[in-house]
């Protein structure tokens, strides 16, 4: 028997902040001029949200932060796809190498 999901607040809708307003919102919490629970209260956040974004942007940069939703775009995805392939192939090149300069050693002596 499957049980139906429930979400716990079903008339809430998810909101979503621009890039713009996530820098706005750090940079006013990092000018100490309010209190954060103040500055969250008028932009309509949780205190602890300014200080998710806040860490997000120090440990990203200003150009890192903030990208959008998780997913890499198509276009990395298909090149970390490429490059994982390519390092297990040079990988495995490098242990018959490995194994075959250990096999003359050995020959040679």
């Amino acid at each position: 028997m499957e049980r139906a999901k429930k979400k716990v607040n079903a008339e809430r809708e998810r909101r979503r902040f621009d890039k713009a307003f996530k820098l706005e919102a750090v940079r006013l919490l990092e000018a100490g001029q309010k209190p954060a629970s103040q500055l969250a209260a008028e932009l309509g956040l949780n205190r602890h949200q300014l200080y998710t974004w806040q860490k997000q942007l120090q440990k990203r940069g200003s150009e890192g932060a903030f990208r959008g939703p998780g997913k890499l775009p198509l276009a990395e995805q298909d090149e970390i796809a490429r490059l994982k392939h390519e390092l297990a192939k040079v990988t495995q090149e490098r242990d018959i190498l490995k194994k075959a300069a250990a096999y003359f050693a050995r020959e040679l002596t």
